[in-house]
C-alpha cells in the first residue's frame, strides 16, 4: 500500500486520481492549498492593479507629469505583469509551490511600500514611477505561479472547480483596490 510521505513538508507521493487517497489524504491538502493561494492571488492582482486607479488620480493631484506619461504607468504595470508570466509559470516546477507562492507573494510588498514612497514626492523624475509600475508587474506573474500549482493538486474532475475558485476569488484583488 503506497502512503504519503512528507520530507519535512514536501509532498512526496501525490495520487489525486486515486479515489481512496485523494477521500483519505489529498482533498484535505488540496483544498488547504486553495485557500492559501486565493488571499496571496488577490493581493497579486491587487498590486498589479493599483496603477489604473493611482494614475487617474495623480492626474486629479496635480503631478507634473502629461497625461500621456501618466498612463504609460499603466501599461508598463500590464506589460510587465504579462511578460512575468511566462517565467512565474516555470518557477512551480523549479522551485515547489510553497517557495514560489511565498516569494512572489513577499515580492509584492516592495512595489507596494515603494509605490507609496514615490507618491509622497511629485517632484521625483518619472523613471522612479515607471520603476515602481514594473516591478508591480511581479502581481501578474503571480497569476500563472498560482495557477500552475493549483491545478495539480486536483483530480482532473475537479480542476476546473479548484482553478475557478483560484481566479474567480483571486481576481477581487482588482476589485479590492477599486474600492480602497
Amino acid at each position: 500500500m503506497n502512503k504519503t510521505t512528507t520530507s519535512g513538508a514536501d509532498i512526496v507521493d501525490w495520487r489525486p486520481e486515486d479515489e481512496q487517497f485523494w477521500e483519505s489524504t489529498g482533498r484535505k491538502i488540496a483544498y488547504r492549498n486553495l485557500w492559501i493561494s486565493i488571499p496571496a492571488l488577490l493581493c497579486g492582482f491587487a498590486v498589479w492593479g493599483m496603477w489604473g486607479i493611482i494614475t487617474v488620480q495623480m492626474l486629479n493631484l496635480g503631478y507634473p507629469f502629461s497625461q500621456a506619461e501618466l498612463f504609460t504607468l499603466t501599461a508598463i504595470a500590464g506589460l510587465a505583469g504579462a511578460t512575468m508570466r511566462i517565467p512565474a509559470s516555470f518557477l512551480i516546477r523549479l522551485s515547489g509551490g510553497r517557495n514560489t507562492i511565498f516569494l512572489t507573494t513577499a515580492m509584492l510588498l516592495a512595489p507596494a511600500i515603494g509605490t507609496g514612497i514615490v507618491l509622497q514626492h511629485p517632484e521625483w523624475p518619472l523613471w522612479s514611477f515607471q520603476l515602481m509600475a514594473l516591478w508591480c508587474g511581479v502581481g501578474g506573474g503571480n497569476f500563472a505561479s498560482s495557477m500552475s500549482n493549483i491545478s495539480t493538486f486536483f483530480p482532473k474532475r475537479l480542476q476546473g472547480t479548484g482553478l475557478g475558485l483560484n481566479a474567480g476569488l483571486g481576481n477581487f484583488g482588482v476589485t479590492t483596490m477599486q474600492i480602497v
